[in-house]
């Protein structure tokens, strides 16, 4: 009974790969599923892909095990969408076409930006990846007793079935109805855990404190230093305007005024699912118990499924299980494809083949660039083994506000942005990050497990994020760009919903 629910998943997101299959024939069906998901279905769609292993087993397993502190990545990956909604959706949608290197390289030199964009969005899309399949190996471990290897295995190459053969069209669909079923599983999971507390959030609050004291009400178990705490924040709330796969998703719907309605929905939905995991987290704490979480898993991502097994016996572990399968498949899906667009859309065709490439070479290159991705997943997936997901992409999360946010800002509306700014902001910001994330106590002691660390800051983008505006800022003040400034008319214009980008 444990496995029926989880096939039942793989055979219905399976058959939608075969529909959207027949229908993905050129290279804007297989990116952007030819622009005409509406605004709930895309709502639904951009919550699927927000709503990963991280929000679903990495939060719920930090306020586990930390108690308080794992509100900071409930708050935080939620306050990043007011910056979507207000700052990046229209003007995206209007300017772009594929990628969000579209936009930044839109008056200005395109090989030079597209080189560096893509360095910035295959580091954080790498980073993503190894949330999810650390994530999903875990969680096939649990349910079926395969080594944790093989799970990692299996994930990926049931992952590359749907974006190789269903493109944006298949993956929007698994990710509408993973959606729905988390929300749904979530919901549900919840409820029956606070029936154990006469429906209050207080008493199970109350239950934590007697079980494990007053702390785990307190902040400061998790995140000590306030440094920290300010560089986490900033991270998470600037990187989801910086996601290549979010941005990517503004182009399948129609026009601008759909991009930001469709931002509406995603954020109602995002908001509940993540009130949620807060009385996940804190219901596995009391039901299950913080050695029965680390005894599965080190990093706690299993905390969610126990729970389900503790509330509802190996029958409705089946259903969670099967939710958060689908909810790692559908984000690694979108994850690959955006980084198949990178390599196919910006570096082969307008880098090495200067914008002259047919939609069939395209189309044939998107798919070779997955299969690689798909392979790097598996392969991170393998190394990381142990790390909690949830704090793997709050690393990602600080790659992309480093990398991407402030050359996507800058582009659209300073008028003094330039191509080599552009070019420095982007590669500062990721060159940065990653340097710091490496030098940091994650990689250090955690991973390579030596005594100290050479930067004391778990998440770099306290540094990493400035320096990235300020580098972009300097650049363009000292080497001016008139032709770039002279097209910023045009970027207005587009912005404004007038050019024909905006098809409104």
């Amino acid at each position: 009974m444990t496995g029926v629910f989880f096939f039942v998943f793989i055979a219905l997101s399976l058959g939608v790969t075969y529909v959207a299959a027949r229908r993905t024939r050129s290279a804007d069906q297989f990116y952007t599923a030819g622009g005409n998901v509406t605004g709930l279905q895309n709502g639904l769609a951009l919550a699927g892909d927000y709503m990963s292993a991280a929000s679903f087993l990495g939060i719920a397993g930090l306020v586990a095990l930390s108690g308080f502190d794992g509100l900071i990545y409930s708050i935080g990956f939620l306050v990043g969408w007011p910056v979507v909604m207000f700052l990046i959706a229209e003007p995206l949608r209007n300017l772009g076409r594929y990628t969000f290197a579209d936009v930044v390289a839109f008056r200005l030199r395109q090989r030079p930006v597209r080189v560096a964009a893509a360095i910035g969005s295959l580091s954080v899309v790498s980073f993503y990846l190894i949330a999810q399949m650390v994530g999903a190996g875990n969680l096939i471990r649990l349910l079926f007793g395969f080594e944790y290897e093989l799970a990692v295995v299996i994930v990926g190459v049931v992952m590359l079935a749907y974006v190789l053969f269903g493109g944006m069209m298949a993956t929007t669909w698994v990710q509408i109805i993973k959606a729905v079923l988390l929300l749904s599983g979530a919901f549900l999971l919840a409820m029956m855990a606070l029936s154990r507390f006469s429906f209050s959030p207080l008493a199970l609050f109350r239950a934590a404190s007697d079980q494990y004291g007053a702390a785990v009400l307190a902040p400061g178990r998790l995140v000590s230093n306030p440094l920290d705490a300010m560089s986490l924040g900033l991270a998470l709330m600037l990187g989801t305007a910086g996601l290549p796969h979010i941005l990517m998703r503004f182009y399948t719907v129609k026009d601008a005024k759909t991009a930001r309605l469709s931002v509406s929905y995603a954020t109602a939905f995002i908001g509940f699912f993540y009130l949620l995991t807060f009385i996940l987290g804190f219901g596995a704490m009391v039901l299950v118990g913080q050695p029965a979480i680390r005894a599965i898993d080190a990093g706690g991502n299993m905390a969610a499924p126990l729970l389900a097994k503790a509330v509802g016996g190996d029958a409705f572990l089946g259903f969670i299980s099967a939710v958060a399968f689908a909810t790692i498949l559908a984000v690694v899906a979108g994850l690959t494809l955006a980084g198949a667009a990178t390599l196919s859309h910006d570096l082969w065709v307008n880098v090495v083949r200067h914008g002259v490439s047919s939609d069939r070479e395209e189309l044939k290159v998107a798919r070779a660039a997955t299969v690689v991705l798909g392979v790097l997943a598996i392969v991170l997936g393998i190394i990381f083994k142990g790390q909690n997901v949830a704090y793997m992409v709050g690393l990602a999360f600080a790659i992309a506000a480093s990398a991407n946010f402030p050359a996507l800002v800058m582009s659209m509306f300073w008028r003094k942005f330039t191509t080599r700014a552009a070019q420095m902001s982007m590669l500062v910001g990721t060159a940065t990050s990653l340097i710091l994330i490496y030098l940091s106590p994650t990689i250090q002691i955690d991973v390579l497990k030596n005594t100290t660390a050479w930067f004391p800051l778990r998440n770099p983008g306290l540094v990493s994020i400035p320096l990235s505006f300020v580098v972009g800022m300097a650049v363009a003040l000292m080497w001016p760009e008139p032709e770039a400034e002279a097209r910023f008319s045009e970027v207005e214009q587009r912005i404004h919903a007038t050019g024909p980008g905006a098809r409104s």
